[in-house]
């Protein structure tokens, strides 16, 4: 499997390539979730070391997590917008639904294609 591509900037700046550590994420206990200041037990940590290394691999994590998420509403806003598909989606309607504007929709569009052509993520391509 490929490393994750960052999603076309809406802005137009070019992606700029990151070293990934992916750490391993942790589940929140469900007690956790209901205490505000709980977060992947950071707030235990008293070394400032140790914090600052588990925090960057968290951050770490979730950007890698975000931008695979990504990819994968690219590829998703590719197949519902293609024209072979009966019930495709109006490029105004994914907006919509996405929550994006229809500028951004259109490169997340070609992103979603060029992925699916360079076989960079492992969704079907509806076939």
């Amino acid at each position: 499997m490929s490393e994750p591509r960052p999603a076309p900037d809406p802005r137009g700046a070019p992606p700029a390539h990151r070293p990934r550590r992916p750490a391993p994420l942790l589940f929140e206990p469900p007690e956790a979730v209901t205490d505000p200041e709980h977060f992947f037990d950071l707030e235990s940590l008293d070394d400032p070391r140790e914090l600052l290394n588990r925090a960057t691999e968290l951050a770490l994590a979730f950007r890698a997590a975000a931008e695979r998420a990504t990819e994968f509403q690219a590829v998703a806003a590719a197949q519902l917008t293609d024209p072979r598909r009966f019930d495709r989606l109006p490029l105004a309607v994914l907006a919509e639904r996405a929550e994006w504007t229809e500028d951004y929709a259109k490169k997340m569009i070609e992103f979603g294609h060029g992925l699916m052509r360079d076989g960079g993520t492992r969704i079907s391509d509806g076939d």
